[in-house]
């Protein structure tokens, strides 16, 4: 089982004055910790379950940009990137060029989106949502198919691209590991079965049932189940020790994840990484 670290907030003690420093200096301590992944969310405005919507929030690739400065080892991606907030083949290069100045590290993490306050807020086309995922599907497609390195044109319903050019490509190799944020059992799992290399859905919420319905997606389209690197969102807690941590994750693995990505509370303070690096993750390493 391996642990990954995701920043929700950005609303540190100091202020933004000193936001660049801190965020550094949590990322190198995820990073020699062990963490498996560092995490940003993708969102403009902050999401009501973390906070008002006027509290700090930094744009999500240019912040993975920075974190792929300040670490060596750990993967970077976003969890998880509205599909309508950005057009696909700009997409592909964001993460193309994350990629290869972080030396091979960067991940796809992306979903049909849901903040329509943030869309209209700063004028962001907010589709209906079977539109968004027909968009998402196309937005896979395209980027599979410039990391390919097929320059072909692509003519779908809701994109038209003439040249798929992608120069430099992808160091990771046959593309950037694609992770699909939800647990929509009709859309989203059976598009995690077609095109990704992983899954990512919330802890308490039936996700055994959810790891039962992508198993007869992947079924359905002749997909090896066990391909798919499963993921599941999780808050790390270390207030009341760490001993009910292992346990989750225990429960987690047995169920068939293999990982567990989060926030971690009391992330500005880094001790609460440091105990994690310590006393869970050579732990669950062996679940």
């Amino acid at each position: 089982m391996k642990v990954g670290l995701q920043i929700p907030d950005f609303s540190t003690p100091r202020g933004p004055e000193r936001l660049g420093a801190e965020l550094a200096t949590v990322a190198r301590t995820a990073d020699d910790a062990g963490f498996e992944q560092i995490a940003v969310m993708d969102h403009f405005f902050q999401i009501q379950a973390v906070g008002p919507a006027e509290k700090e929030m930094l744009e999500g690739y240019t912040t993975l940009g920075y974190l792929a400065a300040c670490t060596s080892r750990a993967s970077l991606v976003t969890v998880i990137t509205g599909v309508h907030y950005r057009e696909p083949g700009l997409l592909a290069k964001i993460v193309t060029t994350l990629d290869v100045l972080s030396g091979g590290r960067a991940w796809l993490g992306i979903g049909a989106g849901w903040n329509d306050e943030e869309s209209r807020g700063l004028g962001f086309p907010f589709p209906p949502t079977a539109e968004r995922f027909e968009r998402l599907e196309e937005t896979l497609q395209i980027c599979l198919q410039m990391w390919r390195g097929d320059e072909s044109p692509y003519h779908g319903k809701h994109y038209q691209l003439e040249r798929l050019l992608n120069s430099p490509q992808s160091l990771s190799r046959p593309h950037p590991p694609i992770m699909i944020g939800g647990g929509g059992e009709k859309k989203t799992l059976r598009l995690v079965a077609r095109y990704a290399d992983a899954c990512n859905v919330f802890a308490g919420r039936d996700e055994a049932r959810k790891l039962d319905v992508l198993r007869r997606h992947c079924e359905e389209v002749g997909r090896d189940y066990d391909t798919i690197y499963k993921t599941v969102y999780y808050v790390f807690d270390t207030s009341k020790g760490t001993g009910r941590i292992v346990d989750d994750l225990g429960r987690l693995a047995e169920l068939g994840f293999d990982a567990a990505i989060g926030a971690v509370a009391g992330v500005w303070d880094v001790r609460p990484l440091e105990q994690i690096g310590s006393d869970v993750i050579p732990v669950v390493a062996d679940f």
